[in-house]
């Protein structure tokens, strides 16, 4: 008998992380790699939430706490909710996590039987499929068929649906090619759901804020409010609030999933950090304007990236609703030759050979589900962005 659990047979390293490794330890090695590949904020944590963590250390509040998250923070939670999202929800539907992903992690495993399936449009953030995999479940992958090939559509839903489906993962906007559902998008999917009564719903929602050129943000549980019941509003601190380290995330969802992921947290983590904690009610209670300023930044990046990938011959990139990363597709490239001779026959040998000949650390479009694509992360500076646009430029271009 080996060691290692047989569910783990399906579940990969996740690739984002694998990639940004491989680029930290070729700069250890004395390499200027730029790293475009991780999902973070390069913004600090405000001030203000920062004072609210020292207050909470000064004032003792060090200790364990309730499992899913102290009252004061599900109370904020409810009040973000209802002062934003429209969203009516109590304490009792709230649960607090060690980020959006245990979130999403102790809803699937509280949930989900070996014979279930969860319908995830591609791409897809590298988590959902695994997450899904480790819970023995099966992934349904659908994709849209309409002019972006990014976005599904009532009628892409429709003929995923069987008598196993029991989630719908909906990512808006999304990780990785940011595209955002509209309320009229999300009306007609609910449409679908309704005739469905064994389909629910996990909205993840953690870049709400993150959105551009008028793109108007809605949730599932807003514009279809018949159907909360069957619906997880999955949300946190990390990108909006540049609290990746903070690790706090939060969902909405039915009183008797709430408890049964609080009994998957207790065996797992236990309650998410304290101080965190104490300081995501300052977050959620306090100013916002940060939110505003650093959207600009993030939309005139968005903006640079774009511009540059679309001027390189064999790349073709749409410009993204919202959040933070753009996804380019190189099928005109495939096929091409490097300059030593070997042969680009998918996105992950592009971006192996753009690690290697141009340092710069990307993601393959595998790892989401849709090649040959990769993804950009422009959360940097937009001086370390030019460098990188320019060294994609001139590796590209050198292929034959």
């Amino acid at each position: 008998m080996g060691l290692i659990s047989n569910r783990l047979n399906c579940l990969a390293p996740s690739p984002t992380v694998a990639i940004n490794d491989l680029a930290l330890n070729m700069k250890v090695m004395g390499r200027s790699v730029i790293g475009l590949a991780a999902g973070e904020p390069d913004f600090d944590t405000p001030q203000h939430i920062k004072n609210a963590a020292i207050a909470a250390m000064q004032d003792g509040k060090t200790k364990y706490t309730q499992v899913d998250g102290i009252p004061e923070l599900k109370e904020a939670i409810c009040r973000k909710f209802k002062r934003e999202n429209n969203i009516m929800c109590t304490s009792e539907m709230i649960s607090v996590g060690t980020g959006g992903k245990q979130v999403l992690f102790n809803a699937l495993m509280a949930s989900l039987n070996p014979s279930d399936e969860v319908i995830i449009p591609i791409p897809y953030w590298v988590s959902f499929a695994g997450i899904v995999e480790l819970c023995e479940a099966r992934p349904i992958f659908i994709q849209g068929r309409g002019a972006n090939p990014m976005k599904i559509s009532a009628e892409d839903l429709e003929s995923a649906i069987t008598p196993n489906s029991k989630w719908l993962i909906l990512n808006s906007p999304s990780n990785p090619g940011g595209v955002g559902y509209s309320a009229d998008d999300l009306l007609k999917l609910a449409a679908v759901i309704r005739c469905h009564p064994q389909l629910h719903v996990i909205s993840d929602d953690i870049y709400e804020h993150l959105i551009y050129d008028g793109f108007c943000f809605s949730t599932m549980a807003s514009v279809a409010p018949d159907l909360q019941n069957r619906i997880l509003t999955v949300n946190g601190l990390s990108k909006s609030y540049c609290m990746t380290g903070w690790r706090i995330g939060y969902g909405s969802g039915p009183v008797a999933l709430i408890e049964a992921m609080s009994r998957v947290q207790s065996q797992s983590t236990s309650s998410p950090n304290t101080i965190a904690q104490y300081a995501s009610i300052a977050a959620l209670d306090g100013p916002t304007d940060f939110i505003a300023i650093n959207r600009e930044v993030f939309a005139r990046r968005r903006q640079l990236v774009c511009k540059a990938l679309n001027k390189i011959d064999g790349i073709d990139c749409l410009l993204p609703d919202g959040a933070f990363y753009v996804y380019p597709s190189i099928n005109k490239l495939i096929g091409k030759k490097r300059p030593d001779g070997a042969v680009i026959g998918s996105d992950s040998d592009f971006v192996k050979y753009l690690l290697e000949a141009g340092e710069v650390a990307v993601v393959p479009g595998i790892a989401f589900g849709l090649s040959p694509y990769f993804r950009i992360s422009y959360a940097a500076a937009d001086d370390v962005l030019e460098d990188a646009m320019a060294r994609i430029a001139k590796v590209t271009e050198a292929l034959t």
